[in-house]
């Protein structure tokens, strides 16, 4: 088990504000046991944690947690990542994630332990004409996808503190579902990427999520009781060939910049849809009446990650 600590426990306490306006100060610093160590979200938090100075992280190996470690570790809240692209996902995976998210639900139930868990906006497998909205529940037909509904449905009814949190697609530059890390490394080693230009969703940056997180739970842990289901994507829905596209003219720019002349992979469009595209657009209006939280750029959040991996190929190749 890994521990993330905050910079400086001995800050100032933590302020939280609410969506009225007013300010609740807590003096102590937050605690989350994380799951899923190796996961994109997972690294994210951990990096962001590490940044503050009211937020302590444990981070678990493990994808499901017994009520015995639950009690020992006693934080104020357990975060579950999502399971990448469950759609695309071998049944059995999709089950065992299931199952491993109710024996979590179990524990907190029984410890009273608030729950937060991220799930794929691939669960509206028919997508929407309009940006979809929080109260609107999943209803897949795809039989894997329904059994991840059935979980949520549990989540609701039996625990009361939870936190059913709906991203778009993740993308990072480390950890599993990056999806940024293998796109890259296709393209630098001249591989053909093929991605769908009539599936229309919101890329969205696993750091802006955790930011996200830590400061929804650093309010929940001051007062604010608002707990239920939210939607975090990232702004301007683009397609999946599209944003592959602009991966690969920013690459292309930034390693003209270091004087490097790769061959890059080409771009190959699908379509699944041919009648109109798939539109899989989260709306994200409650987080942010409720907790502040704003939707992040995609195209920002992939230029500052480019600028980040391009500095490591270059100091790589200056050491090489």
């Amino acid at each position: 088990m890994l521990s993330m600590g905050p910079l400086d426990q001995g800050g100032l306490p933590a302020r939280c504000p609410f969506a009225s306006g007013e300010i609740a100060i807590k003096g102590s610093a937050v605690k989350l046991l994380i799951l899923d160590a190796g996961h994109c979200l997972s690294l994210a938090l951990a990096r962001e944690a590490n940044r503050r100075g009211d937020t302590v992280l444990e981070i678990e190996e493990n994808v499901a947690v017994s009520l015995e470690h639950l009690e020992e570790v006693a934080p104020d809240a357990l975060v579950i990542p999502p399971l990448a692209q469950p759609i695309n996902a071998d049944p059995s995976a999709v089950t065992a994630h299931a199952e491993a998210v109710e024996t979590c639900l179990d524990a907190c139930r029984q410890t009273g332990l608030p729950m937060v868990w991220c799930v794929s906006d691939q669960l509206y497998e028919d997508g929407a004409e309009a940006p979809i909205d929080e109260h609107v529940i999943p209803a897949p037909r795809d039989e894997s996808l329904q059994r991840l509904i059935l979980t949520g449905n549990r989540i609701r009814e039996q625990h009361a503190r939870h936190l059913i949190v709906r991203l778009g697609p993740l993308f990072a530059l480390e950890g599993a579902g990056a999806w940024l890390t293998e796109l890259l490394d296709n393209l630098l080693t001249g591989r053909e990427v093929r991605a769908a230009e009539d599936v229309i969703f919101c890329p969205t940056s696993a750091d802006s999520v955790s930011m996200a997180l830590i400061g929804m739970l650093q309010q929940q842990a001051c007062g604010a009781n608002a707990w239920g289901a939210y939607h975090l994507a990232g702004t301007e829905p683009v397609s999946a060939y599209t944003f592959t596209s602009v991966v690969r003219t920013q690459l292309a720019t930034r390693l003209e910049g270091l004087g490097e002349m790769a061959e890059l992979g080409q771009l190959v469009a699908l379509n699944h849809h041919h009648d109109q595209p798939l539109r899989r657009v989260l709306n994200c209006r409650r987080v942010l009446d409720v907790f502040g939280v704003h939707q992040k750029p995609w195209r920002l959040e992939l230029g500052r990650m480019l600028d980040t991996w391009c500095q490591a190929y270059k100091t790589q190749g200056e050491n090489a």
